[in-house]
């Protein structure tokens, strides 16, 4: 396993900010799903498959994050698929807006931001981890 100093400033970030927005996830996703009739009723006109989903990928959030802290090449793919399914779940959102489904505006920011920020992670780790694995400099376009 590699130290901390060779661990590069870019994976101890995206390390730390999937473990934390996953521990934040399955909290806000929990208190939703298994709290109180207050809790429902705060998060008002919420779309019970993309809450399940955010939830459920929480936990995927904290194995990834831990991964890449690892520099382990499965959690790259685990970031891309992350990535491919937030944004799919994304799109299935747009359909149920589009169709006239409830729904709030902060989803709406919340997927944006969820989408950008696990395309970002995604990336930052092929670069820095499934890449640095097979022995390609950074610049090496094969």
């Amino acid at each position: 396993m590699k130290n901390q100093q060779q661990r590069g400033p870019f994976i101890w970030a995206i390390s730390l900010i999937a473990a934390g927005f996953g521990l934040l996830t399955i909290k806000e996703g929990g208190m939703t799903l298994i709290g109180n009739e207050a809790a429902r009723a705060a998060a008002g006109n919420y779309v019970p498959f993309v809450l399940w989903f955010n939830f459920v990928a929480g936990f995927a959030y904290v194995i990834a994050g831990a991964g890449l802290w690892m520099q382990q090449h499965w959690a790259v793919w685990l970031a891309i698929a992350i990535a491919v399914a937030t944004v799919l779940t994304f799109a299935a959102f747009g359909v149920h807006v589009y169709s006239g489904g409830a729904y709030e505006q902060r989803t709406v920011i919340a997927m944006n931001l969820r989408s950008l920020v696990w395309v970002m992670i995604a990336a930052i780790a092929w670069r820095r981890v499934l890449r640095a694995k097979l022995g390609r400099p950074e610049g090496a376009t094969r």
